[in-house]
């Protein structure tokens, strides 16, 4: 992974920031990276290659984006929040760092962390509650309000956040007949046990 640290604003960075938008002294950001109009990315944010930041996005100090990491519009990324690579946020989905906060009672020692695994997608909406993980390849539906552990490849709908079922690592809904599933769009297999969902055959290759 190739990161800059910023320490000089007039020095050519080997990523794209919109003029609008202020990244700080300190802040570490990866080649190909895209930040668009208004972001704030703040001292000791990590930020991998080749992500993109809708407008509007704010990436606090003790946070860290993997690589390839797609946040939409009106996203806040706070201190204990991280996020693997290729993970897609929807546009005004939120993430929290504290479960009970009170304006007058200071918690910045009971921050929790919030681990979102690789593949994973968080529709439009949607709300994670600090202090959980999202399996690799989850799909967290539009407006849902996720409160607990995530498994692998789960779909998940609601308030609060229920499964209904599991999606492919392409982002296809799953159909299992006897436990096993084939995907319509890529041919992957997979197959569940003991509540988990397990790929036994890989995707096809294009070409």
């Amino acid at each position: 992974m190739n990161l800059s640290t910023i320490t000089e604003l007039d020095a050519m960075p080997p990523f794209f920031a919109h003029e609008s938008a202020y990244i700080d002294d300190g802040a570490v950001i990866g080649e190909a990276t895209r930040i668009w109009h208004f972001c704030h990315v703040l001292p000791g944010a990590v930020i991998g290659e080749r992500c993109n930041l809708g407008q509007n996005v704010v990436v606090m100090g003790g946070s860290r984006l993997g690589n390839n990491v797609k946040v939409q519009n009106n996203v806040s990324i706070y201190e204990g929040v991280v996020l693997e690579d290729d993970v897609f946020c929807g546009p005004s989905c939120v993430f929290t760092n504290v479960s009970n906060p009170r304006s007058q009672v200071p918690r910045k020692s009971e921050y929790r962390r919030t681990l979102v695994r690789r593949g994973s997608s968080i529709g439009a909406n949607a709300t994670i509650v600090c202090g959980v993980t999202l399996g690799e390849y989850c799909f967290i539906g539009a407006g849902a309000v996720v409160r607990s552990d995530v498994p692998a490849y789960a779909l998940m709908v609601g308030v609060p956040a229920r499964q209904v079922g599991w999606m492919c690592q392409c982002g296809i809904r799953l159909q299992l007949q006897d436990g096993r599933a084939s995907c319509s769009a890529c041919g992957a297999g997979y197959e569940e046990r003991d509540g988990a969902l397990h790929q036994i055959d890989r995707p096809r290759t294009a070409g």
